[in-house]
C-alpha cells in the first residue's frame, strides 16, 4: 500500500499545475514588500471518484525555497506519515528527495531536468502512438478551451481539468509555476513512462499567464492507458491555498532540515531501487 500510495502522491504533485527563464527568479520573488514570498498549499489526491483521498501533500515557500511533504496514510490507514520530502532549491540550481524511513538522500541538478525535457521532446515528437506525438508539442493551443474561472487541454484520449483562483501576491503564481514545473520534470526522471510533461507544463504557463494558482485539477485518462500503465481512470486533486504560513510550519521545515543533514546521500539510481525494493510492490506489466 505504501509503495504505491507514495507513487500516487508523486503524480499528484505533478498535477500541481503551475522551469521559467531563470530559476534564480523563484528565490528573489516577494509579495510587494521586497521579502521572499511565503505560500503554504495543502493537497489531497482523490482517485477515480473516491470520497477519501487516497494522498495529501503539503507545500510550504518558505525563504526563496520550496518544502514539499507526501504524506501517506500508516499501516492502518488512521494517520498520515511522512512518505517523502522535497526539497526545490532554485538559488543553489538543485532538488534534494528525502527518504525519512530510509535516511537516504539523492540530489538532482535543475540542468539534468532541463536536458532531460529537451531528449523528451525530441522522442516524444517522433513517436509513433498519437498521443505521445501529441504530448511532444511545442504547440497546445488548439486543445485548450476557457469557461470564466476554469479551463480544459484535451488531447487524443486524456482530458485535463483546471479551477483556478487568482494568486495571492504578486509573484506567487510565478513561484508555483516554477515549482511545479520542477516537480514535473522531477516526476519524469524518476519514474520513467506515462504521458510526456509538455501538456503538464502548457497548463502550468497558462495558470502563470493568468495570475493564478489551481484550486482543483482533474486528469481524466482513457482506460486502455490506466490499464496499460496501472493508473486509476481518474485523479482529482483539490488544492487550499493559504497566503502565508502558520503555526508548526516553521518547525516542520526545522524537522526536514534535520533529515537532510541526517540522511546518506546516494546516486539517484540507488534511490529508486532501493525505493522500488523496500516501497513498491510488484504488479502485473510493471
Amino acid at each position: 500500500m505504501r509503495g504505491s500510495a507514495l507513487d500516487l502522491v508523486r503524480f499528484v504533485v505533478s498535477l500541481a499545475v503551475v522551469m521559467a527563464a531563470s530559476w534564480v527568479a523563484m528565490a528573489r520573488s516577494d509579495g510587494g514588500d521586497g521579502r521572499p514570498c511565503q505560500l503554504r498549499v495543502e493537497s489531497e489526491l482523490f482517485a477515480d471518484g473516491g470520497d477519501e483521498p487516497v494522498a495529501r501533500s503539503l507545500t510550504l515557500f518558505h525563504e526563496g525555497v520550496a518544502w514539499d511533504f507526501l504524506e501517506l496514510p500508516d499501516a492502518v490507514g488512521k494517520s498520515a506519515v511522512i512518505g517523502e520530502i522535497v526539497l526545490h532549491d532554485p538559488a543553489r540550481e538543485r532538488v534534494l528527495v528525502i527518504d525519512p524511513a530510509r535516511q537516504v538522500k539523492t540530489q538532482v541538478d535543475l540542468i539534468r531536468l532541463e536536458r532531460l525535457s529537451v531528449s523528451l521532446a525530441k522522442w516524444a515528437r517522433t513517436n509513433d502512438d498519437r498521443l505521445v506525438r501529441w504530448a511532444g508539442g511545442p504547440d497546445f493551443a488548439a486543445g485548450f478551451t476557457e469557461h470564466d474561472d476554469r479551463f480544459e487541454l484535451v488531447g487524443p484520449r486524456v482530458k485535463y481539468a483546471v479551477a483556478y483562483e487568482e494568486a495571492p501576491c504578486t509573484e506567487a503564481a510565478v513561484t508555483y509555476r516554477q515549482f511545479a514545473d520542477t516537480a514535473i520534470l522531477l516526476k519524469a526522471l524518476m519514474q520513467p513512462g506515462g504521458i510526456p510533461p509538455f501538456p503538464r507544463l502548457a497548463v502550468n504557463r497558462r495558470l502563470e499567464d493568468a495570475g493564478a494558482i489551481p484550486s482543483e485539477v482533474m486528469l481524466e485518462i482513457d482506460p486502455r492507458l490506466s490499464a496499460l500503465g496501472g493508473r486509476p481512470e481518474r485523479l482529482r486533486c483539490v488544492h487550499k491555498v493559504h497566503p502565508r504560513l502558520i503555526a508548526g510550519d516553521l518547525e516542520r521545515i526545522e524537522d526536514a532540515k534535520h533529515h537532510v543533514a541526517a540522511a546518506e546521500p546516494v546516486d539517484l539510481a540507488t534511490f529508486v531501487d532501493r525505493e522500488a525494493e523496500t516501497l513498491r510492490p510488484v504488479t502485473p506489466g510493471s
